[in-house]
């Protein structure tokens, strides 16, 4: 099948917040522009339910309906550009069962998947974020003081998820050297047990331990859209108040989230492009 046939999606996980489902729109939106053709926004999960209303009266999909309306209407071939920095379950697990189920009424369906955004060899994620750390690094808020930043995202069930995670905050630590005090990953939540425990230390934790419950912290927060977790009255946004509350003499600033972000998108168009060619 040539590549100029397939249906382009732009694939999220899901969030039941509208700005989430705004973001994947903007985001399928710019892809399109840049590849010169249409892209659609579709998650995985939960983000059917967000009313239409709060969406312009244009109701969000959610994957499995989203590809058997496609090849119902004959659609063959499928690109999927996940809105993932790796390769968590979603992709995995529940991706591949979806398809498998649409594909047993439509086994013509023809379905790819390209690369998430944190591969390996590809450093311009790990830029955008000392971008983004260095942007926050002002002499304001560092009041004489170097700043401590921790990478922080949701935490996983799965260890390569989170080996990506600390991967990053390696790069990023060697990137920003000097200009910080230091650079820790960790995990806004983990599953109960010794089995998740290489998802420590949990962002609470280790705002309120010396030395990262003092001066200067900039989170720097590996999340892509706005949505329960990262938006303005979020998971993290949360947790941040509580340290700050506990702990008087510290001070936080959190980066942006990196859906916002051009570099994003250029990393975004790359892996759409790579995976066409194919």
């Amino acid at each position: 099948m040539a590549a100029s046939a397939a249906t382009v999606l732009l694939v999220d996980n899901g969030s039941l917040r509208p700005a989430a489902v705004r973001g994947l729109r903007r985001l399928a939106a710019a892809l399109g522009r840049r590849l010169g053709r249409p892209v659609e926004p579709v998650s995985l999960l939960y983000s059917d339910k967000v009313p239409a209303a709060a969406l312009g009266g244009r109701s969000a999909e959610i994957l499995e309906p989203a590809l058997r309306r496609r090849a119902a209407a004959g659609a063959h071939d499928c690109l999927i550009v996940p809105l993932f920095l790796g390769r968590s379950q979603a992709l995995t697990v529940y991706l591949p069962a979806r398809v498998a189920h649409v594909r047993r009424r439509h086994p013509d369906l023809r379905v790819r998947l390209a690369a998430p955004l944190a591969a390996a060899a590809d450093p311009r994620l790990v830029r955008l974020l000392e971008a983004q750390v260095r942007a926050r690094l002002t002499s304001a808020f560092l009041g004489g003081a170097k700043a401590r930043v921790v990478l922080v995202d949701h935490g996983s069930p799965v260890r390569a998820v989170t080996q990506v995670r600390n991967r990053l905050a390696a790069q990023l630590r060697r990137r920003l050297g000097r200009a910080v005090a230091g650079v820790r990953a960790a995990s806004m939540e983990r599953r109960p047990g010794p089995a998740y425990a290489f998802n420590e230390p949990l962002l609470a934790n280790l705002l309120a331990t010396p030395p990262f419950n003092a001066g200067p912290v900039v989170v720097a927060q590996l999340f892509l859209l706005p949505g329960r977790h990262a938006g303005p009255d979020g998971d993290i946004a949360a947790i941040v108040r509580r340290a700050r509350a506990g702990s008087p003499r510290l001070r936080v600033r959190r980066t942006a989230l990196l859906g916002r972000q051009p570099e994003l998108l250029n990393i975004l168009v790359s892996r759409a492009r790579a995976a066409l060619r194919d």
